[in-house]
């Protein structure tokens, strides 16, 4: 071999190891939202404060066992080591009262709630997913119970079938729903033409399956939301139903306790002040843990 042809033989590149990048982990869309949520100091405060009045009404009867129906000491006795947080006019303990009655006004306005978004969903994307003579149909059955004054339609139901706590919940639930159906409709409208309802509908999806398997997940984020305010909403209602004197007297909540102590205030401030603080710091927690949820859901926000 010639020099020549020496110098043209080239040695090929020894063989290079790929360079293999270690995939990112996907994160699901609550682990993002809970982590969203965690950032937010008020919406962490308010669900601490909430998980503190969740757990008084559940625990609590258990540790202050004494019946808020019963007579326990005299009339308007201030606060003192028999009475904790004193008498009402009927000489019944209001710290038992405060523990046995946050069970039943919690309970109200997470089931009063639960049926307003129910309902409000349920009418909202009907109108908003078919349109035309459906949604005509059903934004004037809306525009009928939003002309009505929620609590006086709430007070009438309320003096037809009995002041039970049933009864109240019910009322809350069937007066309060206007607002989360046009929520519900507004989010229907803006999706059900998208590319991707079109593609599920070529590809054969019907229309509940659209509904409630395309459309409905992609507008639950504002309507959670919603549903976060409407407990804080319907825990007004029955403290505001319970002031008029149309509280379930059988069972002790803390609107009971306001509205049948309200004509005592000046004699007795602590029946209705701690029963009042109670409802507020619920509200509280509960438009404080709303605000963290919107901020954790909505993508806008958390790009921030």
């Amino acid at each position: 071999m010639s020099t020549l042809d020496q110098t043209l033989i080239v040695t090929p590149p020894a063989p290079v190891a790929p360079v293999t990048i270690p995939a990112t982990p996907a994160v699901s869309p609550a682990k993002a939202a809970f982590r969203q949520f965690m950032k937010s100091p008020s919406g962490v405060a308010g669900a601490v404060l909430l998980i503190l009045l969740v757990a008084m009404t559940l625990v609590g009867p258990w540790v202050y066992s004494i019946d808020p129906l019963e007579i326990v000491g005299l009339p308007f006795t201030p606060p003192s080591a028999d009475a904790w947080l004193g008498t009402d006019y009927l000489g019944r303990d209001v710290l038992a009262g405060l523990v046995h009655g946050g069970r039943a006004t919690l309970t109200v306005g997470a089931v009063a709630a639960l049926i307003t978004i129910a309902i409000g969903v349920t009418v909202g994307a009907l109108a908003g997913f078919f349109g035309g003579w459906i949604d005509s149909l059903l934004v004037k059955i809306a525009e009928f119970f939003q002309v009505l004054p929620p609590l006086l339609f709430a007070m009438v139901l309320v003096t037809l079938f009995g002041p039970k706590l049933t009864t109240i919940t019910l009322a809350i639930g069937a007066v309060s729903w206007t607002s989360a159906a046009r929520l519900t409709r507004a989010e229907f409208m803006r999706l059900r033409d998208l590319d991707f309802i079109k593609a599920s509908r070529a590809a054969g999806a019907g229309n509940l399956h659209l509904i409630l398997r395309v459309v409905l997940p992609n507008a639950l984020p504002p309507i959670i939301v919603s549903a976060t305010l409407a407990i804080g909403v319907a825990i007004l209602f029955e403290g505001g139903l319970s002031f008029l004197g149309l509280g379930d007297p059988n069972t002790m909540s803390w609107g009971l306790m306001i509205g049948q102590n309200r004509n005592y205030v000046l004699d007795a401030w602590w029946a209705v002040t701690f029963p009042g603080a109670a409802i507020f710091l619920s509200v509280l927690a509960i438009s404080l843990v709303g605000d963290g949820v919107n901020d954790a859901v909505n993508p806008r926000l958390r790009r921030r």
